[in-house]
């Protein structure tokens, strides 16, 4: 499947071109000749015989991009002054800064905010350490933690080239639920290590959320970092995905007209993502679950099985199917992929049950051509945004997150990402519910403060915490 021309890979072109008539259609056209989509023409300089242009379009990405350059190059009169990669421009100097909430006009200020003001709230906490949630950063502030082995569809590239992406973790957690975060990329792929470290840096905040984590160390860094700290700690590629996953399955089902206990169900992954969104489909009331990886069906007598699949093997595949995914899949009532491009085709999803359900997941390219599958399947979901139906961690990780500081929780439960799952999924009314809309934008104002809200109540029923304090 061809990738669709996107902002994601949008270009601005600085054009000098010839004072003609026909100039800007030209331009327009050249551009739409060679695949591109104009979004901006802009006029920035004029004179009685040249002007300049801006151009702004989508692209597939930088090889296309440098196409559609060269075909503005070859117009009579036009010459190519510069041209800038939008996205690029967008992360210049990174997408983060730290400003002060308090003012420093005087010395009153000074005294208070800094020595020997300070003082007093630092004895203040020393007594009682419980008050850093209410007198420090550590109130609104989260650590998002990576080791840049598992960054999006791009693997293992390391701590600095994951840094973006964390970046990018924060902004949403700011635009989102108001929730300060930073990015900390760490330089070691050792378990103790990165356990040590993220222990030794958790006094500033009050969550950890993991990122881009490879499977199965992820389970380990997370089962001991929440053994160890009085903070919740949330694996988003593992809870955000499951928790996205089971919103949209319960409004999907309610579109088919299918109960979860009574529907067969083939899940296409068995690492961090695909193991957290089968216990949760569990915890849900899934009881049909096969479950496929690479080497084929996940089940307790297959040869040569990974020790991180047992539990896996022993909970899941209850009629003992054996062999492919696509063979798993003939019967089948949903098909969940959070694995790789091209595991099933349209073939494939044509011997599924009737009004199938299909969520292709893996990104830029999921697990089946989106297009294939809804000729066959009565509902499709995909994590692009290019098509209906976007089943993106965004979502959830915002809302999650808020409901958990506004808990003061110390920890978070497999109670606390239900409640999460089931108010995204009531955010989508029975009035607005169809097969093209079983999760809500995420720019749906009401997604954080519903999912916070339900968050929140299951925080306080499973913790006995109390809402945060503001009195000084």
């Amino acid at each position: 499947m061809a990738p669709a021309p996107s902002v994601s890979s949008s270009i601005t072109a600085r054009l000098e071109v010839q004072a003609r008539p026909t100039a800007v259609s030209e331009l327009t056209t050249a551009i739409e000749a060679a695949g591109g989509i104009v979004s901006a023409l802009d006029v920035t300089h004029s004179g009685h015989e040249r002007m300049t242009v801006d151009v702004t379009c989508a692209t597939r990405g930088e090889e296309h991009a440098a196409q559609i350059v060269d075909a503005l190059r070859d117009l009579a009169g036009v010459r190519v002054e510069r041209v800038s990669d939008r996205t690029f421009l967008m992360h210049l100097g990174g997408k983060l800064s730290i400003e002060s909430k308090v003012p420093l006009r005087n010395r009153d200020d000074l005294s208070m905010a800094y020595t020997p003001g300070v003082a007093r709230i630092c004895e203040a906490i020393a007594a009682h350490p419980e008050d850093a949630r209410r007198l420090t950063i550590k109130r609104n502030t989260i650590a998002v933690v990576t080791d840049g082995t598992a960054v999006l569809g791009l693997g293992d590239i390391g701590p600095l080239a994951a840094l973006p992406v964390m970046e990018g973790k924060a902004v949403l957690f700011k635009r989102f639920a108001g929730i300060d975060a930073f990015p900390i990329a760490l330089d070691t792929t050792d378990v103790d290590q990165i356990v040590e470290t993220v222990c030794a840096i958790a006094p500033v905040f009050a969550g950890i959320n993991l990122e881009d984590i490879s499977a199965p160390r992820c389970f380990e860094v997370e089962r001991r970092l929440r053994e160890r700290l009085d903070i919740p700690v949330f694996h988003d590629d593992q809870h955000g995905t499951a928790i996205v996953v089971v919103a949209a399955l319960t409004n999907a089902l309610k579109v088919v007209g299918k109960d979860l206990g009574a529907v067969r169900i083939v899940l296409s992954g068995a690492g961090a993502a695909g193991t957290a969104v089968l216990r949760l489909l569990l915890a849900a009331g899934a009881v049909d679950v096969v479950v496929g990886d690479i080497e084929g069906v996940v089940h307790v007598d297959r040869p040569g099985l990974a020790p991180s699949l047992r539990w896996t093997a022993e909970h899941t595949n209850p009629r003992g199917v054996t062999g492919t995914i696509p063979q798993a899949l003939v019967g089948a009532d949903v098909f969940i992929g959070v694995s790789a491009p091209d595991v099933i085709t349209g073939d494939d999803v044509a011997t599924m049950g009737p009004d199938s359900i299909v969520f292709a997941l893996a990104n830029p390219r999921p697990e089946v051509d989106p297009d294939d599958a809804a000729v066959h399947a009565a509902v499709v979901g995909t994590g692009r945004s290019d098509f209906a139906n976007q089943i993106n961690n965004v979502l959830a990780f915002p809302g999650v997150f808020r409901g958990l500081l506004d808990a003061q929780s110390h920890r978070i439960t497999d109670t606390m990402l239900l409640a999460a799952a089931y108010a995204l999924a009531s955010v989508v009314t029975d009035d607005e519910l169809n097969p093209t809309y079983i999760v809500p934008s995420v720019f749906n104002p009401e997604v954080t403060t519903v999912v916070a809200a339900a968050v929140a109540r299951a925080a306080h029923e499973s913790n006995g915490t109390r809402p945060a304090d503001d009195d000084a």
